[in-house]
């Protein structure tokens, strides 16, 4: 956990996506809910506008994630931001679904997380109307 707050603080006083997107893919690949715990602030909040759910405090999502049932496959994406707000891009695969996810980051000067919006989305077919203007990935 020091080494990825450390790679935050980086991040947060250099403008170093390279050390966020090193300390993400730790985050997210290598730490359980009591190591994540240390990197968020006390006073930490999550929200997750599409349910209209907010999580106050770093106890109350350590509880959360400890009941969560079965914790997704994360891929990361796109990393990108500067200073105390960051930006991150993944796919969340829970094994019978697979949501898309943005998560918006603002961390204190010491590297803790403060606040984080989450942003869900399942693929969906694209309109036939505007087949003319867009490629299929």
């Amino acid at each position: 956990m020091n080494h990825v707050l450390e790679l935050f603080r980086r991040a947060v006083a250099h403008d170093d996506a390279e050390a966020m997107r090193e300390g993400v893919e730790l985050m997210f690949g290598d730490l359980d809910a009591r190591s994540e715990y240390g990197l968020r602030s006390p006073d930490y909040v999550m929200e997750m506008p599409q349910s209209g759910e907010t999580v106050r405090g770093r106890d109350n999502m350590l509880a959360m994630q400890q009941a969560f049932p079965k914790p997704p496959t994360i891929t990361l994406g796109r990393v990108a931001g500067a200073g105390r707000f960051w930006v991150v891009e993944g796919v969340n695969d829970y094994g019978d679904e697979v949501w898309h996810v943005v998560v918006v980051w603002e961390l204190a000067d010491d590297g803790r997380i403060v606040r984080d919006t989450r942003y869900y989305s399942q693929k969906f077919d694209p309109p036939a109307w505007r087949a003319q203007w867009v490629e299929l990935a």
